[in-house]
């Protein structure tokens, strides 16, 4: 079988280095094929570069033919208004990342949370809405992380009088980081066709399902606590007074992950900007790749809440109860929304909650502070917005560096909470207080009650090695 430099210009390669990657594959790798199949084989790879950049055969030629766009797209010399909330606490870089991100051309519009803090990018905490274009680093590398909680109708004395049964059944049917459960359950997510249809996602099917009902590390924590209903008026119709509950926060594990960076890399390729709004690369959504990252950040969002479900599955069967109610809400993510006069933008929220007119949400505080669960009022200026938690006051490092384990055993003391795992980066006091950040955004949720942990599981620095 021969196939010659003549032979791809006719299919439709360009004169340059693709060319030689795809005749040295030729010889190396197919061999063994048929002139027709590896022509067709390269006409797909011409057709969606994309698709085959982790591919162990063809990645260096998909990259070959995706040059690299060396023209740098200008930003705006003016930064569009924006709403910033609790301006008081959020660090000058937030602000300054915030402010990179509103000079973008796709940029409509734009808002700053009361928990805002810097990161990669997009600031934790901000909002962007966008025209018809989606950033994977707006999104975040731990797509649709969440909030879960299912409220039981049993008394709360029992956090006390059985607190070791408890503390089993959280270390029995949750597992964090790199531990994972010896016998996943399956889950209809898996049927889903972007599984077989995306070649990125196609690869990770395996270690999805490996993960799936598992937390990450970091801020991600599963815990029982005490809800405090206030508002008679409520869409999961418990009556007010006081309840346990299970809280769970974590996201889409290393499917979402996998997803972002290559997504990212792909966004970083086509789209150049300036260093400093680098992070900021966009995907059209008219185009192939901004197309697939819709559907692949969407599927690892639900596969973000099918962890969580398996999560509560599994602790209220080792309850032995029916939950009354669950609660659910996300953020890293992107929504197509209407700004005030019809058009559809595209609205990332980085760490931030959705807060329509209607949506219920719960904003968690730290592992010795309450959280609460609220109701959107759909302010127009936070584009629909609220926080989604306290906010850190101080990075993991600094936090690891200045702050001492008996600080940390002594706030937890005096807020009665019994702590599994985690480590100093995520004590209390490395976190806002979340009463100024839920003062700061009276005018975006009405607060339907609050939630007080009392048990906590996380993470914590060592990596688990836990069995079944």
């Amino acid at each position: 079988m021969t196939i010659t430099g003549t032979d791809l210009k006719n299919a439709g390669f360009a004169e340059g280095k693709a060319i030689g990657i795809a005749l040295q594959l030729v010889t190396k790798e197919y061999g063994d094929k048929s002139r027709e199949d590896v022509l067709l084989l390269f006409g797909q790879v011409l057709k969606d570069p994309a698709s085959f950049l982790e591919d162990s055969k063809l990645s260096a030629l998909a990259k070959a033919i995706m040059k690299p766009v060396t023209d740098i797209v200008a930003l705006s010399s003016e930064v569009k208004p924006y709403q910033i909330y609790g301006a008081d606490a959020i660090e000058q870089g937030a602000l300054t990342q915030m402010e990179i991100a509103l000079k973008l051309p796709v940029t409509v519009a734009g808002a700053l949370m009361p928990d805002a803090h810097q990161g990669y990018g997009l600031p934790i905490g901000g909002v962007l809405a966008t025209h018809n274009a989606v950033i994977p680093y707006g999104v975040g590398v731990d797509i649709g992380c969440r909030m879960c909680m299912t409220l039981y109708n049993i008394p709360t004395t029992v956090l006390n009088e059985k607190r070791e049964d408890l503390k089993k059944v959280l270390t029995n049917n949750t597992r964090f980081g790199v531990a994972t459960f010896q016998k996943p359950k399956d889950d209809a997510i898996f049927e889903r066709k972007e599984f077989s249809e995306l070649t990125v996602v196609r690869a990770l099917k395996d270690r999805a399902w490996q993960q799936i009902g598992s937390s990450g590390g970091g801020n991600h924590f599963v815990e029982f606590g005490i809800v405090e209903i206030i508002s008679a008026i409520n869409e999961f119709n418990v009556t007010p007074g006081t309840y346990i509950a299970l809280l769970s926060h974590s996201g889409s594990r290393g499917l979402g992950a996998s997803i972002a960076r290559h997504y990212t890399d792909i966004a970083m390729n086509v789209c150049k900007l300036p260093q400093e709004a680098r992070h900021l690369a966009w995907l059209d959504l008219d185009s192939e790749a901004g197309q697939e990252y819709w559907l692949a950040m969407n599927l690892a969002g639900d596969y973000a809440s099918a962890c969580h479900h398996q999560i509560h599955e599994r602790v209220a069967i080792a309850l032995r109860e029916t939950p009354m109610a669950m609660i659910e809400n996300h953020h890293n993510f992107a929504w197509k929304e209407k700004d005030a006069v019809g058009n559809e933008i595209i609205v990332h929220r980085k760490g931030a909650t959705p807060a329509a007119q209607g949506v219920l949400g719960i904003i968690p505080g730290s592992m010795a502070t309450p959280g609460f669960i609220v109701r959107g009022k759909g302010s127009a200026a936070s584009i629909n917005s609220a926080s989604h938690g306290a906010g850190r006051t101080m990075s993991r490092t600094k936090a690891k560096q200045t702050i001492l384990p008996g600080q940390v055993n002594k706030f937890l003391k005096q807020a009665g909470v019994e702590l599994i795992g985690s480590g100093l980066d995520e004590a209390p006091m490395a976190y806002k207080d979340i009463h100024q950040v839920m003062n700061a955004q009276k005018d975006l949720v009405d607060v339907l009650g609050s939630f007080m942990p009392k048990i906590v599981r996380m993470c914590g620095d060592e990596r688990f090695k836990e069995v079944d």
